[in-house]
């Protein structure tokens, strides 16, 4: 057996490792980090006038209103990426939850993303921030409500095909 056959056969075995622990991987991203978005929800709604005070600080728009939806949306998040239900859907708008607080409340650590990344990295939002990426780029794995719900729609009804039609501006 020659060296790079051994190099091609030792490099196969470590994808197949690999490619079998994404799915427990993604399964222990969604319940650990489903799991700090339900508990720090939870946390902003056992008094939720703390939130609305801070939101009133930072200048952000009608704060009780935001307060409550932020709260309501990391507690529902973060139940739907514990069960994997609608998993890359309500990535977004905790995406979004995240880069507001850093646009919002930790400015310094977003300006220094590339003068100083370990302050950026440092910050709170950054692990659900990149949590919610994860999930929303690599979807919740096949040990997820989604996964099975796509494997019984697609069982059911077949494989689903998008037709997109291009229109030309005549055609507007």
């Amino acid at each position: 057996m020659s060296l790079i056959s051994s190099c091609r056969d030792w490099y196969n075995r470590l994808l197949n490792l690999l490619n079998f622990l994404q799915s427990p991987f993604l399964l222990f991203v969604r319940l650990y980090w489903g799991w700090q978005f339900v508990q720090t929800g939870w946390g902003k709604l056992q008094d939720i006038s703390k939130p609305i005070d801070f939101f009133t600080q930072l200048g952000i728009p009608f704060p009780a209103f935001n307060a409550w939806f932020v709260s309501l949306l990391e507690i529902g998040g973060g139940i739907l990426l514990i069960l994997g239900l609608a998993s890359r859907l309500i990535s977004i708008p905790l995406v979004i939850d995240m880069i507001v607080a850093y646009v919002a409340a930790d400015r310094e650590a977003l300006k220094s993303i590339f003068s100083d990344p370990d302050k950026f990295m440092a910050a709170a939002p950054f692990n659900f921030l990149f949590a919610s990426l994860v999930i929303l780029w690599f979807g919740p794995g096949p040990i997820s409500l989604d996964y099975l719900i796509g494997r019984y729609v697609k069982k059911r009804h077949g494989p689903a095909t998008i037709s997109v039609k291009a229109t030309t501006s005549q055609e507007l």
